[in-house]
């Protein structure tokens, strides 16, 4: 059975990266795909493996706790193995949960700043029409605007500006393309760009100061190669900009400079709130929703009911793209089936067998995250590494955050910066593979070496 479920995983990726040749909305198969790995999994006999596992003997020993001693004793293995699932399924769709309440909470944010012209006080600002250095200013404003909130926020709002700037389809794509690269790159150096920074961050495998200073470079280079690369192969005509007409066809009502700089500085004070209380991203992300959500409601009070709607939060909602959110949870339930299974624990612990060259693995698991989630194959890696042999900012760990960190940008759906703008743009796989899963390449490679350079001789 366990062989059933990785290929109906394999299966639906591949469906899903075929999703315009055979004409399925890619969100249907992410969400059968996650399903049916799950129904499979339940229905399943578990494996020795599984069984002997700490993991599955934890949870033996909560239920115990939960049910009591004698009842759990009556249970069959097949029964408490249903328990086990229902309990791996709830504590995996708890952490969804977070990033998905999190996406809709910075893609409506972004929303009710769109339906406010916010965005047009900064295209407004970007007067070059050259697409060259317009390619420049985004893709090192989305780097560095990473750092400080999140590649998946970034990639949200730099994709919405980006619709503003470029009119062109294909030459959007390409921008939008180096978006993922450098949000994915400028949320691998900081401790709260990327969430699996954030887990090692967490976890005290890494500390503030030094993952910064160690990753900074090779990030700035993951960037910079495919940027140089593009920069030489791109025609230098001119940038087409959204057109004057379709700005003054529309009625511009007030507010949009108030609600740019408090929607930008909500969602920059979302990493200060998870510090300052702990609490997981999404309740900050909420809690700023919130905010904006009041401040709609009352910045438009000479509007009547239905024209006001279309500025208020309850409009934005009905406008973000529930789709690709639904894609995101299919992907990841899918995943978290194989996690829940030990198949990733298990293909971990087999390159070290077979590899043995941290180096080499580390990078390898980077690519891996191109196709699986990179959130568990972190976890399995902080498992099969202790503290105790790796202390905190050892090479392992830095590494690892950089290279489960920027990996993803290699294929569309390896990091939730390139599921977002999928669901946002209909980018298509197969085009992302073709024009940007090498620059992806480039950059990864050129930074890992870099930061083996650096490692080994300073």
């Amino acid at each position: 059975m366990e062989f059933i479920i990785i290929a109906v995983f394999v299966i639906g990726y591949v469906l899903i990266a075929l999703e315009h040749s055979i004409k399925i909305n890619k969100t249907a198969t992410a969400l059968l795909t996650g399903v049916l790995c799950w129904t499979l999994f339940v229905i399943s006999s578990p494996t020795e493996n599984l069984l002997l596992s700490k993991h599955f003997k934890e949870f033996v020993s909560l239920l115990k706790d939960e049910a009591g001693t004698e009842k759990v004793e009556t249970y069959s293995q097949s029964e408490v193995f249903n328990h086990f699932v229902s309990h791996e399924l709830s504590h995996h769709l708890g952490s969804i949960s977070e990033i998905l309440f999190f996406l809709l909470g910075a893609m409506t944010i972004v929303e009710l700043i769109d339906a406010h012209h916010g965005f047009r006080f900064i295209t407004e600002k970007i007067k070059t029409k050259n697409p060259k250095v317009l390619l420049w200013i985004v893709c090192w404003v989305s780097f560095f605007l990473s750092g400080v909130l999140d590649n998946l926020t970034t990639t949200i709002v730099m994709v919405s500006l980006v619709r503003k700037l470029v009119t062109d389809r294909e030459r959007r794509l390409l921008f939008i393309g180096m978006i993922i690269i450098a949000a994915n790159a400028g949320g691998a150096w900081t401790p709260m760009g990327d969430v699996t920074t954030t887990m090692l961050w967490i976890g005290g495998q890494v500390s503030t100061f030094n993952i910064m200073k160690g990753l900074l470079l090779p990030s700035m280079v993951t960037l910079l190669l495919p940027l140089l690369y593009l920069s030489l192969t791109m025609k230098n005509n001119s940038a087409q900009v959204v057109e004057e007409r379709s700005q003054k066809s529309e009625v511009v009502v007030g507010g949009g400079k108030l609600m740019l700089i408090l929607g930008i500085g909500l969602m920059l004070g979302v990493p200060v709130f998870k510090v300052i209380t702990h609490l997981p991203p999404y309740i900050g992300m909420m809690a700023g929703l919130g905010i904006m959500w009041v401040v709609s409601e009352l910045i438009h009070p000479k509007l009547d009911e239905v024209s006001r709607k279309k500025y208020t939060a309850a409009g934005a909602l009905s406008r973000i793209d529930v789709p690709s959110v639904l894609f995101f949870l299919g992907i990841l339930l899918a995943v978290s089936a194989l996690e829940s299974m030990l198949v990733l624990q298990r293909f971990s612990e087999y390159l070290a067998e077979s590899i043995g060259n941290q180096t080499i693995i580390i990078a390898l698991i980077g690519i891996l995250s191109a196709i699986v989630d990179n959130v568990p194959l972190v976890a399995a890696s902080m498992g099969m590494y202790s503290l105790e042999t790796y202390p905190t900012d050892h090479f392992i760990w830095e590494y690892l955050a950089y290279c489960a960190g920027t990996g993803g940008s290699i294929l569309i759906i390896g990091s939730a910066a390139g599921v977002a703008a999928m669901g946002m743009e209909k980018i298509d796989f197969i085009w992302y593979v073709r024009k940007i899963s090498l620059l992806a390449l480039l950059g990864y490679a050129g930074g890992a070496g870099l930061y083996v350079l650096l490692h080994q001789y300073l």
